[in-house]
């Protein structure tokens, strides 16, 4: 019988299969097939922390102090304060995603985008650009 695989931080990112989820993360055209593709690989359980980790992230790029985030999004103060250590130790992702500098209160560059709304699909005929390669990045990396 196969073992089940194991990520470590050093070699994740050569893994096959996560290669292949960078890959197909990349490929929906818009936010409806992005939705429908998470929804499949994904419990909605796992997408709606993610999403709560995600605002949680957004907020504190804000400057909100930990109890604000966790009192606005309901996430706890643990999931916070854990949002808060990736984002200022972590390998960059959110930091690049929020446009945000590593120290305790995160200060957005005037620059961010990331708060403004994201515009649902009116057309299917024109798709949204693709995704930025924010992934790739990280498998370039190697």
């Amino acid at each position: 019988m196969p073992t089940k695989k194991r990520f470590t931080d050093d070699s994740f990112r050569k893994e096959p299969w996560f290669q292949a989820l960078c890959q197909a993360l990349l490929s929906p055209k818009n936010t409806d097939a992005m939705a429908s593709l998470l929804r499949d690989i994904g419990a909605l359980s796992e997408l709606q922390a993610w999403s709560e980790r995600l605002e949680v992230a957004k907020q504190l790029a804000n400057g909100l102090s930990y109890r604000q985030v966790a009192a606005a999004t309901g996430a706890s103060t643990t999931t916070v304060t854990r949002v808060a250590r990736v984002i200022e130790n972590g390998s960059g992702g959110l930091r690049d995603l929020l446009h945000v500098n590593r120290h305790h209160r995160m200060m957005k560059s005037p620059s961010t985008k990331v708060d403004q709304e994201v515009p649902q699909d009116k057309d299917q005929s024109s798709p949204e650009p693709k995704p930025v390669a924010l992934l790739q990045k990280y498998l370039d990396k190697k």
